[in-house]
């Protein structure tokens, strides 16, 4: 497993965010029972870097916590059946790694949620990564149904690496 975290924010959290994110990606990878070796890469950044980012990929000109960018096309979350016939452009042709994708944190949002939800930093970024992380199995939360789904499975997941409130 590879997991590439670059901090190009100037604030630092005092906290372990390296090892809080390798350890939710693993759960994460455990949780979706994925059978591959995989590669995540992940940019923690300040608001003003991940509006950037909004605007450009999203149209929308607001920073926000998280963003997803996956690399696989699932017609079903989580269903890797298909990638060893189809997926050949999603492996990694050095190491042979499943990859999977791209997240962008924000560490100014991590600080503010933390707060107003009462939980610690550490939470919040667990949360946030859990949460980016179903996005590049191929989950989403448009519909009610689908974010119910979500909502359980980042709480689960979160729950097996002991980030529970």
């Amino acid at each position: 497993m590879t997991i590439n975290i670059e901090y190009e924010a100037e604030k630092k959290l005092d906290i372990p965010y390296e090892e809080i994110i390798t350890k939710v990606v693993e759960e994460s990878m455990d949780y979706e029972d994925c059978p591959y070796e995989a590669e995540v890469n992940v940019l923690i950044t300040d608001n003003q870097e991940i509006r950037q980012i909004n605007r450009e990929f999203r149209s929308i000109d607001n920073p926000t916590d998280v963003l997803s960018f996956p690399m696989v096309e699932y017609e079903t979350p989580s269903d890797f059946d298909f990638l060893e016939e189809e997926g050949g452009d999603c492996f990694n042709p050095e190491t042979g790694e499943l990859m999977l994708g791209d997240i962008v944190i924000s560490v100014d949002k991590v600080e503010e949620q933390a707060e107003k939800y009462g939980h610690s930093q550490t939470r919040e970024l667990a949360f946030l990564t859990a949460h980016s992380m179903l996005h590049l199995f191929g989950y989403d939360h448009m519909e009610e149904e689908e974010r119910i789904l979500m909502e359980k499975k980042q709480e689960e997941i979160l729950a097996r690496g002991g980030y529970e409130r």
